[in-house]
């Protein structure tokens, strides 16, 4: 019986311990971040197709900033392609990234503000860490337009949305 017990209190301690989670520090976490961010950028700018593409994940999403650009990755790329294969992509550089990383380290959102051919924009998306790399899962880009001009934007896209409301509704 004595023998009994210390098994039983063995067996006790060996199953209630848990090995610790390991979280790494969240300014290596942002670095790394960054570093993705900024190669997917580069590889656009660069028209590096498979080095942009892979930079995303499987099921990546980029919402671009005309209405009906809601680009499922494959739709993206085959979109894309063209603009690749002629060595002229876009080129985002960004001037302002902030990201926050959720509780499991393994996914993260961000924001940034970019200057591109149009002009100062607006980026936001989410990243999820695959395999040791953080991919782009979701890209939102928006044009930023100051305050004192949106009376200006709001006229001219009144012109043009009633045709896109007319196909969305067919």
């Amino acid at each position: 019986m004595k023998y009994f017990s210390i098994y039983l209190l063995c067996f006790m301690v060996f199953f209630s311990c848990k090995e610790k989670e390991t979280l790494k520090d969240p300014a290596l976490i942002k670095e790394d971040i960054n570093v993705s961010l900024d190669a997917w950028h580069k590889a656009a700018a660069d028209a590096n197709f498979e080095t942009y593409f892979n930079l995303m994940t499987n099921d990546g999403v980029f919402i671009g900033t005309d209405a009906t650009e809601n680009w499922q990755i494959e739709a993206f790329k085959s979109f894309s392609k063209p603009y690749f294969d002629k060595g002229k992509a876009w080129s985002f550089t960004p001037l302002e990234r902030n990201v926050y990383i959720y509780d499991n380290q393994e996914l993260a959102w961000f924001d940034e503000l970019l200057d591109t051919q149009m002009e100062i924009c607006r980026g936001s998306g989410i990243v999820e860490k695959l395999e040791g790399k953080w991919k782009i899962k979701h890209y939102v880009l928006s044009i930023a337009v100051p305050n004192e001009n949106v009376k200006t934007v709001v006229d001219l896209k009144r012109k043009t949305d009633s045709i896109l409301k007319l196909n969305l509704i067919k």
